[in-house]
């Protein structure tokens, strides 16, 4: 089952960093990144990353490339070489050696993936086509929830929002095979051709699994009418963000009462749960569209639906058929990619999702550098200190507000680098005498179990929410922590040999960021100790709402691609984060030696420096189906406004670049959004 893993808002930067020059590295801000024919004041994205963007042209497997991508390319080098190691070497069954190896290997034998073909899909493909109207429903959905995917409605354990301190069981309705809602909803002609090409991706995939042409058309034709209610009924990603909407406790009587096609009682006993007296139910009216379907869908209707999740959740671990149609649709139209990616990249992706901390263990044993940790710390505690410093200055917060917010801070916990405790696999058999499919279900099975576990204990805050490997940072609420995974501090972001002013720029902000985020939209709803609960007065309350709309009015007026505007509430959080990241990094870096003493380098003031740092990590290309795709489904903005909008927001930018009223990104002092 693919598991409600984390309905707790963890907010992540996305950002990355971009490799030095192979030749000759620069440590810091490099010119030949800018393109200076630009007045910063104009378009500050571009003239700090200009350059860049003119070198690193968009490759064809991807829908966007920038400086996160060519740090993400580095680590898959770093990881291949891991793999490719490990399969020289013999090993015994059952270590992480084979684990990792037989997978991998597994996941490049395109020889034996193709004479398979869909082979691997029959046997449970058979069940589905067994199912009688006259059978149980319940058995038949909790079988599919413990090994495939969540047709109707799925279930997961997490933290509860009131209750940090303990792990609850939730329930999430509906299933969508497009990115968001509107890509149903939608009747412009983009919007149909895009509906048109997942039912003909739908009939071709069944085709592929063994359906007669007839079949897989009325197949789609349902899974298609099924996803479509499901979209009516769902909140917009915006109304979504608010987690005291999703927050909706129903008793198993409750349950039993409003969605009577399952008998839960039964269904948590099948599904190995014990205990569950209620759930947490994160939207009813798309619980609303289950039931009714599960009561009113013809025994057909049942089994096509059910077998499309097996079918879609399979295409990346069959012959190449499978691939080629999944990529066809998700690839090229969805997301503009002119090319698949190779083989070897899309294996990586097997150990590395399945046995995530096990390759984080030898990714950090083989490139983290250990002083990194010690050197991060330090920096986080003069963040921690510039933005304590920035609440008690605050104009319009209340003293009573500033000292639930500054004991909030004091609390945070912040994880670097990897976890000090490493998880184990034991549990999990990869067998090559198996097909891929069937070792990813045991894995998929495996999770599920490890998850439902969880329920009534305690939550494990040791647990990290993104494996060393990954290039990103997180904040989560219900656990007040900041992570910064081994992977991202790399250069440009954390650079030894970089001068404070890029290195406060780049990891700076990103520490600003994720540490903004326990006092943004969402974020400020939640404690000190994790718990969802307002300990704002009313006043500050509404003073704090009336600066975050400002913000969403200036990104709202952005124009994305076509006539799409931005979609300022969505992003709102990201764009108080990045805010916020700024000021309190530029707060800290006025600490250092450097910027007291302003010497220039490369004609750049230690102040130019800080903002070309921090422009230069957001160089990107996208596809206009990715930029359409983010709009849509992402919480953050493009890295163009993460640049151009939010630095036109920030007094010391205008100040050390010299933008004056006339210049394009000018925006006056009145209309600034200041929030934290």
């Amino acid at each position: 089952m693919k598991t409600i893993k984390k309905i707790t808002m963890v907010a992540t930067v996305a950002l990355a960093a971009m490799s030095a020059n192979a030749q000759a590295p620069v440590h810091g801000v490099n010119k030949a990144d800018m393109d200076m024919s630009v007045r910063p004041g104009d378009n500050f994205f571009q003239y700090a990353g200009g350059g860049w963007l003119k070198a690193n042209p968009m490759k064809p497997e991807f829908s966007s490339y920038g400086v996160f991508n060519e740090l993400a390319e580095t680590n898959r080098k770093q990881i291949l070489e891991l793999f490719e190691n490990l399969s020289k070497e013999k090993h015994e069954f059952g270590t992480v050696g084979q684990k990792v190896a037989d997978l991998y290997n597994m996941a490049m034998d395109s020889v034996r993936l193709n004479r398979e073909g869909a082979a691997p899909l029959q046997a449970d493909l058979a069940k589905v086509k067994a199912f009688t109207r006259k059978g149980d429903l319940t058995a038949f959905i909790a079988n599919q929830h413990m090994y495939h995917g969540n047709p109707f409605f799925g279930i997961g354990v997490s933290t509860d929002l009131k209750n940090s301190d303990m792990n609850v069981m939730w329930l999430e309705g509906g299933t969508s095979g497009m990115p968001d809602r509107d890509y149903y909803l939608n009747t412009d002609d983009d919007s149909r051709k895009k509906q048109e090409a997942y039912r003909a991706f739908l009939v071709k995939v069944f085709e592929l699994s063994g359906y007669k042409k007839k079949e897989a058309e009325r197949a789609a034709k349902t899974i298609y009418k099924i996803e479509y209610q499901f979209a009516e009924a769902k909140m917009t990603r915006a109304e979504a963000r608010d987690m005291s909407k999703l927050y909706n406790i129903y008793t198993i009587e409750m349950l039993q009462k409003d969605f009577p096609a399952i008998d839960w009682a039964r269904y948590f006993e099948l599904m190995g749960v014990k205990g569950v007296k209620q759930v947490i139910l994160t939207q009813p009216k798309v619980m609303t569209v289950a039931q009714n379907l599960m009561g009113s869908l013809s025994e057909q209707e049942v089994k096509d639906y059910v077998a499309g999740t097996i079918i879609k959740g399979a295409t990346g671990v069959l012959s190449d058929d499978f691939t080629k149609a999944s990529f066809d649709f998700y690839g090229r139209v969805l997301n503009g990619q002119k090319e698949q990616k190779p083989r070897w990249k899309r294996a990586l992706n097997f150990p590395n999702s399945m046995l995530g901390e096990a390759v984080g263990e030898l990714y950090v044993n083989k490139y983290f550098a250990g002083e990194s940790k010690a050197k991060m710390l330090k920096i986080i505690e003069n963040l921690r200190k510039a933005l304590a410093a920035r609440i008690a200055g605050l104009t319009w917060m209340s003293d009573s507000t500033k000292i639930n917010a500054l004991v909030k801070l004091n609390s945070f916990t912040p994880k670097v680098g990897y976890p000090d405790k490493w998880r184990d696999y034991s549990r999990l058999t990869i067998d090559p005498a198996k097909s891929l499919y069937d070792n990813v279900n045991a894995a998929a099975y495996v999770e599920t179990l490890r998850n439902l576990e969880k329920f009534g204990k305690p939550v494990d805050k040791t647990e990290w929410g993104m494996t060393p490997q990954t290039v990103n940072a997180y904040y989560n609420p219900t656990t007040n922590e900041i992570c910064f995974p081994a992977a991202i501090l790399q250069a440009p972001f954390f650079d030894v040999d970089a001068d404070d002013a890029t290195n406060y720029g780049a990891i700076g902000v990103v520490i600003g960021h994720e540490m903004t985020h326990g006092f943004d939209d969402q974020g400020r709803n939640f404690n000190a100790a994790g718990n969802m609960v307002d300990w704002w007065t009313p006043g500050d309350s509404e003073r704090f709402k009336a600066a975050a709309q400002k913000l969403v009015e200036q990104f709202n007026e952005i124009t994305v691609v076509g006539d799409l505007k931005a979609n300022g509430q969505l992003t709102l959080g990201e764009n108080i984060a990045d805010q916020g990241g700024l000021r309190v990094a530029y707060d800290a870096f006025k600490t250092t030696l450097q910027y007291q003493q302003a010497k220039e380098i490369d004609g750049f003031t230690p102040t130019q420096r800080f903002y070309l740092s921090y422009g230069r990590i957001w160089a990107e290309h996208n596809t206009d189906e990715a930029i359409y795709q983010q709009t849509k489904s992402d919480p953050h903005s493009m890295g163009i406004n993460r640049v151009n909008a939010t630095l036109r927001n920030i007094d010391t930018w205008y100040e050390a670049f010299g933008v004056k009223k006339g210049d394009k990104m000018w925006l006056a002092p009145e209309n600034r959004a200041i929030i934290w």
